[in-house]
């Protein structure tokens, strides 16, 4: 009895060790590709922010030279200035915008799928074909934008060459891609029990009321989600910065107003070729996203609902 209960205890350990190494060698290629492509490359840009570094020479070790140079770069702030622009200016509007939109095709009318279709047709569109649109429509002598001013007697501004209008031209172009966003405030919608709405109906709540109490509250969570991934994304702001800057024959647009973070890092790296300075420059941008997204999530805990709460 004793040996049988041996052997049974040794199949079952053998059993598992055949199962675990399976399902390793299943996974073995993720984790081969996320140890080179992702785990690799985070370290060594940790590393080489404490040195200089070319791509043609060895890292030479220079402690937290380039921090300290970092926070003495006058770009670096202007960057820096640029994107918090387009977060608070961009994001924010955005967001709300999509969700004004989504109560709008929410309604029960005669060819609401239709309009949720072309609502959402935008966002297909690849990034750079709808930035060399936009520029074309943005153009301020034969864009249709400032055609459509000119209608109403309004001159329109050189939204690609003026200082001061690069930046809301990026802005508004921004309100052209929300579908996506859009699209999920839909889908949290219809989670809403109707039977809230009903009992505030009962109640003489007004259209307002019933939002702020109940729609808004509702669909929270999704709002924290959009705002977590748009802050992420918006950090990282390229593409579009950079077709736009074309139209001033330089990579940081008019007085550098379209010189974003992640451009001008881009530029340090491959244009400068100081590997070193633009690792320095990514991690910093980890640090300010992640102490922003932490202040979001503890933001959270005063406007954010959870169905399951108490």
């Amino acid at each position: 009895m004793l040996t049988q209960a041996y052997n049974n205890k040794a199949g079952i350990r053998r059993r598992r060790r055949i199962a675990l190494i399976t399902g390793l060698l299943f996974t073995a290629p993720w984790t081969v590709g996320f140890l080179i492509f992702k785990a690799y490359p985070v370290i060594m840009s940790l590393y080489y922010s404490f040195t200089e570094y070319n791509l043609f020479s060895a890292p030479e070790w220079t402690g937290l030279d380039n921090y300290s140079n970092l926070f003495a770069d006058e770009k670096f702030y202007l960057s820096l200035y640029n994107t918090v622009y387009l977060v608070v200016f961009g994001l924010v509007p955005q967001t709300a915008f999509a969700l004004v939109m989504a109560l709008l095709l929410n309604m029960k009318v005669k060819g609401q799928s239709l309009y949720r279709t072309i609502y959402f047709l935008p966002t297909l569109v690849p990034t750079v074909a709808a930035s060399l649109l936009w520029m074309w429509l943005l153009n301020a002598k034969y864009g249709l934008i400032n055609d459509v001013l000119s209608l109403v007697g309004i001159v329109g501004p050189n939204w690609l060459v003026d200082p001061s209008w690069t930046k809301p031209a990026i802005v508004f172009m921004g309100f052209w891609g929300t579908g996506t966003a859009t699209v999920m405030y839909l889908a949290a919608l219809q989670d809403v029990p109707q039977m809230f709405y009903e009992a505030a109906e009962i109640d003489g709540a007004g259209r307002w009321r019933k939002f702020w109490n109940i729609t808004f509250p509702s669909i929270s969570p999704v709002t924290l989600f959009l705002l977590i991934i748009g802050l992420i994304g918006t950090f990282q702001f390229f593409t579009e910065g950079m077709i736009f800057a074309e139209a001033a024959q330089s990579v940081g647009g008019p007085s550098n107003s379209l010189l974003f973070y992640a451009i001008y890092l881009y530029q340090v790296a491959f244009s400068f070729l100081k590997m070193g300075y633009a690792s320095a420059m990514a991690w910093m941008l980890f640090i300010v996203v992640m102490v922003l997204t932490l202040l979001v999530f503890k933001s959270s805990a005063k406007w954010v609902y959870y169905g399951g709460e108490k």
